[in-house]
Order: structure tokens, then sequence, then C-alpha cells
């Protein structure tokens, strides 16, 4: 099992008789992408910061590389890396300037300034004023502060909102190469189908509670949404087998996850059907369910 860079356990923060974290558990591994999803308000912003140690949790622990958030907070601040949303640096500096000055903070050598330049693209206009940078340029500068000392944990705030897809592509590829090194990577995004394909684990929060964790197989298992299998003739076939019969709906093989592997050995193996396409639930679908189920047991709480 990989070590544990990030721990929350039972995590609250209330002020001013707002409560806007209410138990909150979860742990991300070394190596691992955890994504952070909820709408405005859940609470993910709160959560960012308490591991950062820029507030202290009214309650519960919070462990950081083994170490409590807190009292290890400058021993951290080299180890953390942080890009918030709409990150903004002074813009008559120059992107080489805006990175010497991090570096200068984190004790990170002018070698290091110069391969990240290098390695983001920004060799063109290292030497041009940041109000001459374009949105993809400074979040490509943003991520390059952020990783400067080489962070275990790299917590990124709405990373790829207004970028095109190529520059969105571009931070992915970034953030996966982190991953492969041991970096422990928490990305709260609205962004629901450019995550998917990058995370491991996703956190869903709704009013500062946690509504769901897990893979996104796991959460899927958790929906009432329904895998759907299609193959060429698939009416036909159906009407005489009995067994599938119970599964077709709206034209297709409607099955819950659990039932996944049992139907394709069905098909293989009883029907002889090899050609088929399986359309497993999106996590932005996953995640409208989740929440409506969340919503609905709130409902009936009251």
């Amino acid at each position: 099992m990989s070590e544990l860079a990030i721990q929350l356990t039972d995590v609250s923060l209330s002020y001013q008789g707002f409560t806007a974290l209410d138990c909150v558990s979860f742990d991300v591994a070394a190596g691992q992408t955890m994504a952070l999803l909820g709408h405005n308000g859940a609470g993910k912003s709160s959560l960012i910061k308490i591991i950062l140690g820029l507030i202290p949790p009214t309650s519960g622990s919070v462990q950081i590389l083994g170490q409590n958030a807190q009292l290890s907070q400058a021993r951290n601040s080299v180890c953390l890396g942080y890009l918030p949303e709409d990150a903004s640096f002074y813009d008559k500096l120059t992107g080489y300037e805006v990175l010497r000055y991090f570096a200068a903070l984190k004790g990170v050598t002018q070698r290091r300034v110069e391969s990240l330049i290098e390695e983001f693209g920004l060799e063109y206009a290292q030497h041009r004023q940041l109000k001459t940078y374009s949105k993809g340029m400074k979040q490509r500068l943003g991520v390059a502060q952020a990783i400067l000392s080489e962070p275990k944990v790299l917590l990124l705030d709405e990373p790829t909102v207004g970028l095109d897809p190529q520059a969105s592509q571009f931070l992915y590829g970034k953030i996966n190469q982190l991953k492969l090194a041991g970096c422990a990577v928490v990305i709260s995004t609205h962004e629901l189908s450019l995550v998917e394909s990058h995370l491991d684990r996703a956190l869903i929060m709704a009013k500062g509670k946690r509504v769901a964790l897990g893979s996104c197989a796991e959460l899927r298992s958790a929906s009432t949404l329904k895998t759907c299998i299609d193959f060429s003739e698939l009416s036909e076939r159906v009407k005489t087998n009995a067994y599938l019969q119970q599964f077709y709906q709206d034209g297709l093989l409607q099955i819950a996850a659990s039932q996944k592997s049992e139907i394709v050995q069905h098909l293989v193996s009883q029907c002889q059907i090899f050609d088929f396409d399986i359309k497993e639930p999106r996590l932005e679908d996953i995640y409208h369910d989740l929440m409506g189920q969340a919503l609905c047991s709130s409902v009936e709480q009251l």
C-alpha cells in the first residue's frame, strides 16, 4: 500500500454560526489523484485551505506527509505546491521574474527555473511582461511556480477554467507526470469530463458534507445508473434469449455495474457474440445521480 500523503479525519469548520465543513474524512496516497467535486459553496476551497495550513479546522485532524498540518506548516510549505483559482501575478513582471521570485522564497536554484521555463514552453516569452500573456500562458506559468520545489503534494483549484482543449491537455499531461513521480495531486474542478480519465478517486461534496468517495468504478456502483450494452441486431437476439430479455430496455441491454462481467460472459460463451459496445455512465451523470440521492435523503430526514 502506498504511503498516505494527505489524511483528513472528521474535519469540521464553523465560523459565525455557519458550518462550512461537517465531519469530512478522506485520504490521498502518494502518486494518486483525488478530484474534489461539488457545487459552489460545497466546501472544496475550505478543504484546500485547511490542507495548506492557511486555516485551522474547528475539529478533526489533518495529517500531511505523516505530520500535523498546523504544527509542521513551515516544513510543508516547501513540500506543498498550490495553484489557486484565477492565479494572478504582477502584470509588470516578466515570466522569468515571477519564477525567480518564488524560487527565492522556496530555496530553489536558478537552474530549476530555467528548466521549467523550457519544459512549459515559455522560453520565447520569459522576458515579456505578464500583461502580454494569454490565459493559457499564465496558467502554464502558474503550474510551473506550483511545482518549483518538486512538491510531494500538489493542490490545484480549477486549473483548466477558460483554457482551450490543447492547453487543458497539456496541463493534465504534466499532472500525470507528477503522479508517476509519486506526487499526490488534489484537483478541485467543475469540469468533470476533463478530469474523469485522470483521477484515481473522487470526493463528492454538498453543503460541507461528504456525499460519496471512491474511484469512478466505485461511484458508478453506488449510483442508480445502468451500464448499457449494444450490438448489431440486438432486438432479434434478445427475442430468442429469455435471460437477456430481462435487461432489454430502450433498444439496449441496461444492467447494473455489478452485473457487467456476468452479462459479458453470457454474450460470449452462450450467444457467441463478440462484437458489442459497452457504454459506462459518465462521471458527470454519476455526479448528478449521487447528488440527487443525497438531496432526496436530506428531504426525507426533515
